[in-house]
């Protein structure tokens, strides 16, 4: 196709001049065109008419179809190659640009470069861009690179390029907007549900533009599921009906980018948002919602969730309905709720799992990104977490050091394990990427899966390539079922499945050759390999996986009854703690073994047993696979005093005697009153070394700390100067003579007596300098005052005690003047 035919009618033809000769000058820079305006299709053609071999990089693979046919030029996606008839342009996901980076860093044969929809904020654009940016710096400063964005907002991409921003203004052709929120209010998403009550008001108002407005309908919906339920609403009311995502086999997407006989209504996911001409859609209804990942790196688990769009997305769909000729946007929502959308979507290098970034950045030769030019850094816990991943794969090494960190003991098949519960070496210092690394990263699979291809050979191609499929939300969770079906036809992926099967074995190492190994051995094999951490035991209703998270199967799941699973694919349902599988491999536990490895450690702790509260010492010899143990023995000769310790700190295991409490308070009292030499009684556990021996050494379990005699024990810790009668006296005589016992328990010395045995004693008795709290008690023993000043009581309290007890106590003496009257613990008539 010529550049002027291409171009003929679209605005950005007006800026090609400009953007050549800016190319010219400063080898790089940014354009900027709404969308419908021909940039990804125009601009290739008019630098390859200039001489120039042009590699165009778009974000999808429907993208990259569409583009490649509408210039007549070649294509390569994954599993994938297309020779087109323009030798000087060709079309390439940005993951494939990845790939040949990697094997090529000069780009033999490459003058320019443009990384379409650079916007989006796609992982692998961003890391394409980083590695293209160090490539013009390093090796090739002529390689001309253009970065193009169908929004404004281009200044930090020009920053970060180096060159100017060239932009292209003007719609192609209008839009009209019109709001359609649902008239009732609908449940806001939550997790991967929609409300199916706003996905019938968006199969609504696909009906009412087919009545309102000519042309072809193309639907934005957040994932396959709801295109789905969508179309089985509409199904039978319209002439054609597709259904177009990332996982959509290929006729469907050259239907979908070829001119339909009869009126068609597109469903599509958030893949024909851009880069794309849908021939004949004059209009776009919009749900308003996409789906983002979400990652835990905690447990090491994936998910998707739904969101709702921000103000750029949405005006990129709403340009697919004016690509050919004035068009209509129905938007599910209000015009109120779009102003408070977000004006952009968050970049997926804060969001998503940075295992394959990571080792990608490592095999260029920037671990941890060092030197790489990015618009945004990775976050520092994201990035942790993968390379603790990767160093578990054995595609990343701690660097040598001076000081050589100790070698990891080696997993019975002699390759890399997975790490315990403590991080490795890695995620602290500096590492290197391994030879195995280098081979995973050529793969052109995420690293997990790279790591089962290797080590299992074209064996596990198949398998592999399952794996590298986003599989359906409603496939059978047993993963072996679901590759039978693959095998059969069965599936909407099988083509693209075998297509990439017979990319993995042809770049596997020519001296690998296939064992024949049984299938469903193969399968679980594979999955454990790459997701060590994720081999499960059944426990319960559930299953305990290596990396400490608990999982549940579906149910009804044929699953429930293995006692062993290989985990492929797993998510954590919004505000729960355990793992939802979605696909698994029954295993046996050789298999467990041989894949993540055991260890085997002698334990001595306080351990408190299930559902239990009274603890014990436990001294095992326990092997364990992850979290998962294995087997347990006693340990008859293990030193148990950590543990013991731990069981005084953290539980009441001592038999305290009314006698022991008593001396315990009277010690914290002098503690209180006094300080040193007295020591505190509120960390006894932490004393346990001056008071508790010989018992402790001799103490094996609880039972030996229950008989211990706690009263007899507490005072040695009386310190050798002092008598402890002396400073807190057990009892204190009062003017009967009788010797009333002291309660040290609260903050200040209780003395509770008769109020008649006072009689005649005007100061309040002290210990220790410190004012007993008296309480008088009734000729019943019952409280009538409490007092720290008996003086003031006699003088002010007393007549109102006597006026209210003399009537009830006749017998028992009330005086008018207590303090002359003499004091007694008897009856009038006895006295």
């Amino acid at each position: 196709m010529r550049v002027a035919d291409a171009a003929a009618g679209l605005p950005i033809r007006h800026v090609l001049p400009e953007l050549l000769a800016t190319l010219d000058r400063h080898g790089s820079a940014v354009l900027t065109a709404p969308p419908g305006t021909g940039k990804t299709t125009v601009v290739p053609l008019a630098l390859a008419e200039t001489g120039l071999r042009v590699l165009v990089a778009e974000p999808r693979r429907l993208a990259v179809r569409a583009a490649a046919r509408r210039m007549g030029v070649s294509h390569t996606i994954r599993g994938e190659r297309h020779v087109g008839a323009n030798p000087m342009v060709e079309v390439v996901t940005t993951g494939v640009l990845l790939q040949r980076l990697q094997r090529d860093q000069e780009l033999a044969g490459v003058d320019a470069v443009m990384l379409d929809e650079c916007h989006e904020r796609h992982l692998d654009a961003d890391t394409a861009l980083a590695f293209l940016l160090d490539v013009r710096d390093t090796l090739r400063p002529d390689l001309r690179l253009l970065a193009t964005s169908a929004t404004a907002d281009a200044a930090p991409w020009a920053e970060l390029i180096g060159g100017p921003v060239v932009a292209a203004t003007g719609d192609a052709h209008p839009i009209e907007t019109i709001w359609a929120p649902p008239s009732r209010p609908v449940a806001p998403p939550h997790g991967l549900r929609v409300d199916p009550a706003f996905l019938s008001h968006v199969a609504s108002v696909v009906r009412r533009a087919l009545a309102e407005r000519d042309g072809d309908v193309l639907c934005f919906l957040p994932g396959v599921g709801e295109i789905a339920r969508v179309a089985g609403m509409l199904a039978g009311e319209v002439e054609q009906l597709l259904q177009v995502h990332g996982q959509a086999p290929p006729h469907v997407q050259d239907a979908v980018l070829s001119p339909g006989t009869g009126r068609r209504v597109v469903l599509a996911t958030s893949v024909a948002e851009s880069s794309l001409t849908v021939p004949g859609v004059r209009v776009v209804v919009d749900s308003g919602l996409a789906r983002e990942p979400r990652t835990d790196h905690a447990r090491g688990l994936g998910s998707l969730t739904t969101v709702r769009v921000s103000k750029a997305s949405a005006t990129q769909r709403a340009g697919r309905a004016g690509r050919e000729a004035p068009g209509t946007v129905y938007r599910c929502w209000s015009a109120a709720d779009h102003a408070r959308l977000a004006e952009h979507a968050r970049p997926e290098i804060a969001l998503a799992d940075l295992t394959g970034f990571a080792l990608q950045a490592a095999c260029w030769g920037a671990p941890g990104t060092t030197g790489l030019s990015l618009l945004d850094p990775p976050p520092p816990a994201a990035l942790s977490a993968a390379t603790r991943t990767l160093t578990a794969l054995g595609a990343l090494t701690p660097a040598p050091s001076r000081t050589p960190l100790p070698a990891a003991p080696a997993p019975p098949d002699g390759g890399p394990g997975i790490d315990g519960p403590g991080e490795p070496e890695s995620a602290a210092g500096p590492v290197q990427v391994t030879d195995r690394g280098r081979r995973m990263v050529l793969a052109g699979v995420h690293p997990r899966l790279a790591r089962a291809l290797l080590d299992l050979g074209p064996d596990a191609a198949e398998v592999v390539a399952l794996l590298s499929e986003q599989l359906p939300r409603d496939a059978p969770d047993d993963l072996v079922e679901v590759w039978r079906l693959a095998r059969r036809g069965g599936t909407g992926f099988a083509s693209r499945w075998r297509q990439e099967t017979s990319r993995l074995r042809r770049a596997l190492p020519r001296s690998r050759h296939s064992g024949g190994g049984n299938g469903d051995a193969v399968a679980g094999m594979a999955v454990a390999l790459a997701f060590p951490e994720r081999v499960a035991r059944r426990r319960g209703g559930g299953y305990l996986m290596a990396s400490g998270t608990q999982a549940q199967p579906a149910e009804g799941s044929r699953l429930q009854t293995a006692e062993w699973l290989a985990i492929a694919i797993a998510d954590r349902p919004t505000g729960s703690a355990s793992a939802r599988i979605r696909q698994a491999v029954v295993i046996d536990e050789a298999t467990a073994r041989l894949a993540v490895g055991t260890t085997v450690e002698d334990e001595v702790s306080w351990r408190v047993p299930p559902g239990g509260r009274r603890g014990d010492v436990s001294a095992r010899r326990v092997e364990r696979l992850g979290a998962i143990e294995l087997s347990a023995t006693p340990l008859k000769d293990a030193d148990v005093r950590e543990a013991i310790l731990y069981g005084l700190r953290t539980e009441d295991v001592l038999t305290w005697t009314g006698q022991a409490r008593n001396l315990r308070d009277r010690l914290a009292f002098c503690h209180r009153a006094i300080g040193a030499p007295w020591p505190p009684m509120d960390a006894l556990a932490d004393l346990a070394d001056q008071w508790l021996e010989p018992e402790l050494s001799r103490a094996r379990r609880r039972a030996d700390l229950e008989r211990i005699d706690v009263a007899g024990a507490l005072k040695r810790l009386i310190p050798w100067s002092e008598r402890l009668d002396q400073v807190a006296p057990e009892r204190i005589e009062v003017p009967t003579g009788s010797n009333i016992r002291v309660d040290y328990s609260g903050e200040q010395p209780v003395l509770a007596v008769k109020l008649q045995e006072l009689f005649g004693l005007q100061e309040t008795p002290r210990i220790a300098g410190v004012p007993v709290l008296v309480h008088l008690l009734s000729p019943a023993g019952r409280p009538l005052a409490v007092t720290a000043d008996l003086a003031s009581f006699w003088r002010d309290g007393y007549r109102h005690v006597r006026a209210e007890m003399r009537g009830r106590y006749p017998k028992h003496p009330w005086p008018e003047d207590p303090l002359t009257a003499p004091p007694t613990r008897r009856t009038k008539g006895r006295s």
